[in-house]
């Protein structure tokens, strides 16, 4: 078997040589990594019992979008002109529904889900903004969900991080 060769000593680098790719890439990811430890360490864990009031606020939107979908459907409510069949209905009131129930008890899971769901909403409204808005109310009301979907999604970035918090001891 034939002997590895040994190791060269790495070169020292001259005062104001310039670095690799490589070194600068692991200088940039050392700054990243610490500021990304200061930011964990800067959050509070949370309380018992305790909820973001982001998190909050999108329970009771889930919880609202799931009431209209029932009630959409049980008042007769047609799309494209055709009543809409009972799984069509049911199936994203009960998703909702279970959503809002997971976000008022602050499960990670259920945030995680709501913050899917406000994707697709970001996604579909980019994607309505460049093709289909037509008008300059279509275009405001687009730029309007925009801007509250992405906040929202900004800002349960943070809840997520401290629902998924361990406790901290105190020893």
């Amino acid at each position: 078997m034939p002997e590895a060769a040994p190791e060269q000593p790495r070169k020292r680098k001259q005062r104001g040589a310039p670095s690799t790719p490589r070194e600068r890439m692991e200088r940039g990811y050392a700054k990243a990594e610490e500021r990304n430890q200061a930011a964990r360490e800067a959050l509070e864990p949370l309380g018992e019992g305790e909820r973001p009031l982001v998190v909050t606020i999108g329970a009771v939107v889930s919880a609202l979008i799931s009431a209209s979908v029932v009630i959409g459907y049980l008042s007769g409510t047609e799309v494209d002109g055709e009543r809409p069949l009972l799984v069509q209905a049911l199936a994203p009131a009960l998703l909702m529904g279970i959503m809002a129930w997971g976000m008022w008890r602050a499960r990670y899971w259920a945030v995680l889900g709501f913050q899917l769901v406000l994707v697709f909403v970001l996604f579909s409204a980019f994607f309505g903004l460049l093709v289909a808005a037509s008008s300059v109310t279509q275009i405001a009301g687009t730029l309007a969900l925009l801007a509250v979907a992405g906040t929202f999604f900004f800002f349960m970035v943070k809840a997520m991080a401290r629902i998924q918090m361990p406790t901290r001891r105190t020893d």
